[in-house]
């Protein structure tokens, strides 16, 4: 296993890890809290000390499952969270943001996120979000599927050019970020956090991964992992609830793709020739 976690840096100037861990879909079976809970646990004792969760994950329960992983770790880690948009108003960031704290049981929440673009105006979510790092409940925040244009009117906003990652759906089966908002992002030193990474999956199934991975004795899933994690200004946050994955997960930062090897990948999965609308799931 790597001694240390690559990083990339957010525009505050603070280092953060390339690979995380993420929680989506956790805590919606208490049948299944004990192994999510060792699940993070084990990625804390392997170095991956960024954390993504969300208010929306199971309605609270992914945070509290998460709260259960880092008791008594709260100091190692990068916590980040999400606020849904219908709770993006001025007072709804900030009950919202209190009860994510609470579920977390945590006093403060390193990166806080709107999950997506909506109907409040972003200026005041902003605002919002400026008051809660005024009074140390948020050290940063950001944003999360927003495209190129929706970027664009947040860096105009007052304080918009606090933003610190855009959070979106990217691998190597959804490449449409790289015709403008990977570059808009890059040019800017605001990275990416690369949700799905492995496409919930269907990447670890691939014949064509497969056909590299044995070159690396590695597993389809983990040169899906290393392609994300070779693009440059990108942090990708796998969901792992099994130890052998979590393993994986980690081990794939030693996989350096070569340029053969993402030539290769670029003729099994294109790059985008043109503008696509930012994909969600």
């Amino acid at each position: 296993m790597p001694s240390t976690i690559r990083t990339t840096t957010l525009p505050s100037g603070e280092a953060v890890q390339v690979l995380g861990q993420g929680t989506w879909k956790m805590g919606e079976d208490s049948r299944h809290r004990a192994d999510e809970v060792r699940a993070l646990r084990l990625g804390l004792d392997l170095g991956m000390t960024l954390i993504d969760t969300a208010e929306m994950y199971a309605s609270g329960g992914a945070e509290e499952v998460v709260a259960e992983a880092i008791a008594g770790r709260r100091d190692e880690l990068f916590l980040v969270s999400k606020v849904l948009p219908s709770n993006a108003s001025r007072a709804g960031v900030k009950r919202a943001c209190e009860n994510s704290l609470r579920r977390l049981a945590t006093d403060r929440i390193d990166l806080y996120l709107l999950h997506w673009p909506g109907s409040v105006p972003l200026a005041e979510t902003v605002e919002a979000f400026e008051a809660l790092k005024a009074t140390g409940k948020i050290r940063h925040w950001g944003v999360s599927n927003f495209d190129t244009d929706e970027m664009e009117e947040l860096v105009g906003l007052r304080d918009g050019s606090s933003v610190q990652t855009n959070q979106v759906l990217y691998n190597l089966a959804r490449r449409g970020p790289e015709f403008d908002l990977a570059p808009w992002s890059r040019e800017r030193g605001i990275p990416l956090m690369a949700y799905s990474p492995v496409e919930q999956g269907a990447l670890a199934r691939n014949g064509r991964l497969e056909a590299i991975a044995a070159r690396y004795n590695a597993t389809a899933a983990q040169i899906a992992l290393a392609w994300v994690m070779g693009q440059e200004g990108v942090i990708a946050i796998p969901k792992a609830s099994k130890p052998e994955h979590v393993r994986q997960n980690v081990a794939a930062l030693d996989i350096r793709l070569t340029p053969e090897d993402f030539a290769e990948l670029d003729r099994a999965f294109p790059p985008p020739t043109r503008k696509r609308g930012l994909e969600m799931i």
